[in-house]
């Protein structure tokens, strides 16, 4: 939900809010929405489309749900509504576009964190 952070790992613009009811957009406006729920560390729940969406669909529903499970978060992701003719394209484009940039991006920003921190030392 960070304009900066997302905009980082896509190499595109975008412009996220944090707040219900507020419209997003991402990979420079491919992407738009609104946040229908959202609950801090634990759900996000949108209106999304494409600017590919046919004339008149309504927009689909994202619904992600995350948990600690004590090595990160996991993250289930649900889309409804999807125009069938687009369904490969949107499959493919969430692992190409979203998750494995985005497990790159936290990655190196967990490596970098594990660098910077002061190494213990015995006395």
């Amino acid at each position: 939900m960070s304009t900066r952070e997302h905009s980082q790992f896509t190499s595109s613009n975008a412009r996220c809010s944090a707040k219900v009811n507020q419209r997003f957009t991402a990979w420079d406006g491919y992407i738009s929405g609104k946040n229908i729920e959202l609950v801090k560390d634990k759900e996000i729940v949108q209106e999304w489309k494409t600017t590919e969406w046919p004339e008149g669909y309504e927009p689909s529903i994202l619904k992600l749900s995350l948990k600690s499970d004590g090595n990160g978060t996991r993250l289930n992701m649900i889309q409804t509504k999807v125009p069938g003719s687009q369904y490969e394209e949107y499959n493919n484009g969430w692992y190409e576009s979203y998750w494995d940039p985005m497990n790159e991006y936290f990655n190196k920003k967990a490596s970098k964190k594990a660098k910077d921190r002061p190494k213990k030392t015995k006395r």
